[in-house]
């Protein structure tokens, strides 16, 4: 089925009130492209419990939790709902405070499965930062994306970007958490939910990543997502310029790169002047690369994109042992870090 086709056999399912059915076919599309590495063999959830507790690595996920790191099993609740998530504390030696990050999964994934495929709890050890992992609720979206195209979504009460706002609280309440270090990436449906993330809570967010996604309001239904994914679509100038690194693939056939210019051109209207810096390189052995690095006044890079040639839809740098992962470089999970490692929110 063609993209067209698809856009037009999900509006007939969403006017039919199918929503399951038109979701199932959003998904489809959003885990198109490239054939994905092989997803872990399902299994129970770890969430089941009530009461945080540790876990011990499962071995079809890779090897998610480094040596002596802690891989806790949580739930947040609030008024608008609530939502597992997994926490990585890593096993040495934490800075006081120190740094968080909230992972965001693309469609069909699971926290393990995006941990094992970006190696991100492996670099928490090195950097010293604690990691969260929230879970879609398959009860809120049958393949497990993140609701990013649905306009009621797309505000900051009410919704599941609250929901992830109460999960940085709560490992900010029960962790020695920088208060002005807090960061959110993604990866497809995660990297467009968390984009509305940062313009929603820029009290909370400090810096954001998206990797493959979309920029906030480029959809507002099924079919609006559809289009949005296939010939891009702007959205609507941040108000408040967020910090944002970019990853996207020039061979990206799911979700189009041209949404990555517009994640980029929605914080440039915020943003004020700012110096251009271009770099071009190689992964050894892999992918092509071109790095464009926007800098404030003083030095800071508060804007960079990262374009990698002959790419597709998945986490660049990424290990096999995950799904929608693409080895072959250049390393997002590293490029990401070293962007955080910038950017300290101002209160």
């Amino acid at each position: 089925m063609t993209m067209m086709s698809d856009i037009e056999e999900a509006t007939r399912l969403t006017r039919a009130g199918r929503l399951a059915e038109a979701t199932a076919l959003l998904r489809r599309a959003m885990s198109g492209g490239p054939e994905p590495a092989p997803a872990p063999t399902p299994r129970p959830s770890p969430f089941a419990a009530r009461k945080p507790r540790i876990v011990d690595v499962e071995p079809e996920t890779g090897d998610p939790i480094p040596q002596g790191g802690r891989f806790l099993s949580q739930t947040c609740r609030i008024a608008a709902g609530q939502r597992d998530y997994r926490l990585h504390v890593p096993a040495r030696a934490l800075p006081s405070p120190a740094p968080l990050l909230l992972m965001l999964h693309g469609c069909t994934q699971s926290p393990e499965d995006f941990a094992a495929g970006t190696r991100m709890n492996a670099l928490a050890e090195e950097r010293g930062l604690i990691v969260a992992w929230p879970a879609q609720a398959q009860a809120a979206n049958p393949q497990k994306c993140w609701n990013w195209f649905t306009a009621s979504e797309q505000r900051r009460e009410g919704t599941e970007a609250s929901i992830l706002a109460a999960i940085a609280r709560q490992v900010m309440r029960d962790h020695p958490v920088d208060a002005r270090r807090v960061y959110v990436a993604g990866l497809s449906a995660g990297g467009a939910a968390a984009a509305i993330l940062g313009q929603a809570y820029p009290d909370i967010i400090a810096a954001v990543g998206v990797h493959s996604g979309l920029p906030v309001g480029a959809a507002r239904d099924m079919p609006s997502a559809f289009a949005a994914m296939r010939q891009g679509a702007p959205g609507p100038a941040a108000k408040r310029l967020v910090p944002t690194i970019v990853f996207h693939a020039d061979k990206d056939t799911t979700v189009t790169p041209r949404n990555g210019d517009a994640v980029i051109a929605q914080q440039e209207a915020a943003a004020g002047a700012l110096r251009l810096v271009v770099e071009r390189g190689r992964a050894p052995g892999g992918h092509g690369w071109t790095r464009r690095q926007q800098q404030d006044a003083s030095g800071r890079t508060v804007l960079e994109q990262w374009m990698v040639h002959g790419g597709g839809h998945a986490w660049s740098g990424g290990d096999a042992a995950g799904s929608y992962t693409d080895p072959r470089g250049p390393d997002a999970s590293r490029a990401m870090l070293d962007f955080f490692d910038q950017q300290t929110l101002n209160r």
